[in-house]
């Protein structure tokens, strides 16, 4: 717990990857390396695509209604692991149906243990990560979505936000406890309606803290976008993980906090934000 509320306080999502970990043991290296194809492999209901911006190519990952408005499914830390998967396919599955893609912002590569989780965070190229967010916008209405809304997780709900400011064609954004840093996008000039989640228990200070959540609040409201920023009394960060997996994973950095009428609760906002944003 402690070394992920450092991580996050000191990288603060800057556009420059810090490398905090340049001691990281070439054991650790292999251990990337063995594990950068591990996200390559699509569960079944899961197509595999690639997508091309500028001068590089990348893969995401669909599930869902063919022509249903889009929503971009942005990752954790961890990378697209089992729990990204999760909530790109419950998303697909709400209530009147969506078209989800998760973009592969690592390049296949994944962190399973929170050393590992942090070195590939530190070395991500932020602006590309904002590009390839925007490919993936462009892909969904290219492919039969008429409106794209973008989500995300810790990492990925900070880059929701900045997706807000810096990309004109989404319609709409719900970010799950991140804000982005001041270097990386200023919530006061989102240009989308913008909805947000926190818990009340999250210690992740200037990132996903109570503290944090309010000034989102205050900057979203200087914007004149729509927006709602909701916190969940009793909940810690990433309350919304609840798969068998994902709360070993919790519990082992410290977060031992279960809430499923909050996680019910954000689901439920979540569907009626992206339903009023994304269908006609």
């Amino acid at each position: 717990m402690g070394l992920l509320t450092s991580t996050i306080t000191r990288t603060k999502l800057s556009l420059q990857p810090i490398l905090v970990l340049r001691s990281l043991s070439s054991t650790l290296v292999s251990r990337l390396q063995i594990r950068s194809n591990m996200a390559t492999t699509a569960s079944p209901q899961f197509k595999k695509i690639q997508i091309q911006r500028e001068d590089t190519t990348f893969d995401a990952y669909v599930v869902g209604k063919e022509d249903a408005p889009g929503i971009v499914v942005l990752q954790e830390w961890w990378g697209v692991d089992f729990e990204i998967k999760n909530h790109a396919l419950k998303i697909s599955q709400l209530s009147p149906g969506y078209k989800a893609l998760i973009p592969d912002l690592y390049r296949g590569k994944v962190g399973l243990d929170v050393a590992e989780a942090e070195h590939l965070m530190n070395d991500l190229d932020w602006q590309g990560a904002v590009k390839d967010i925007s490919a993936s916008v462009s892909w969904l209405k290219a492919n039969g979505s008429q409106k794209v809304g973008v989500t995300g997780y810790c990492m990925g709900g900070a880059l929701s936000i900045a997706s807000a400011v810096l990309i004109p064609d989404i319609d709409a954004a719900v970010a799950f406890y991140g804000v982005p840093s001041s270097e990386l996008a200023d919530p006061s000039q989102a240009k989308a309606p913008v909805q947000a989640h926190f818990g009340e228990k999250d210690s992740f200070v200037g990132f996903s803290d109570v503290t944090a959540a309010k000034s989102l609040e205050q900057k979203l409201k200087s914007s004149g976008v729509p927006h709602e920023v909701h916190i969940y009394p009793g909940s810690g960060h990433s309350f919304m993980n609840t798969s068998p997996d994902g709360i070993k994973r919790r519990k082992g950095m410290g977060l031992d906090d279960e809430n499923e009428g909050a996680v019910e609760l954000a689901w439920s906002r979540f569907s009626s934000w992206m339903s009023q944003y994304l269908y006609p």
